[in-house]
């Protein structure tokens, strides 16, 4: 059974708590699970998490385009395998956080959000 899940919510209010609870309790029930996170969950995705944070103020638009490549590859090297493999793959944040940040918080129009997601993430959810 495939299945994926996001945990989405404001900073510290419990959503990796929450992910690593449903991921524990799915492993102990025998299920296919793997946890992953966003920013991150892959090498590439960590390095650019760690540049990100320490780059200062980065232009919307570049913010938004790294974000997606990043999730672009943790789909590509982690999330679409697993899906495909059957297991449940639990997303400590993904593309709502993206809405929340860089559309609002950032103000990039929503549109446009929705079109490098779909080239970054096709067939995610």
């Amino acid at each position: 059974m495939s299945l994926f899940i996001t945990f989405e919510g404001g900073e510290g209010c419990g959503k990796s708590t929450q992910a690593r609870g449903l991921y524990r309790r799915l492993l102990k029930s025998g299920l296919p699970a793997i946890l992953t996170h966003e920013p991150g969950g892959t090498p590439l995705g960590n390095d650019l998490r760690r540049w990100l944070k320490g780059e200062g103020e980065i232009d919307p638009l570049t913010e938004l385009l790294l974000f997606n490549a990043s999730r672009a590859h943790l789909v590509s090297q982690v999330i679409r395998p697993a899906l495909d493999g059957g297991s449940i793959v639990i997303c400590d944040r993904f593309y709502h956080s993206t809405i929340a940040y860089q559309g609002y918080g950032r103000g990039r129009g929503l549109g446009g959000i929705a079109a490098v997601y779909t080239l970054a993430a096709p067939g995610a959810g």
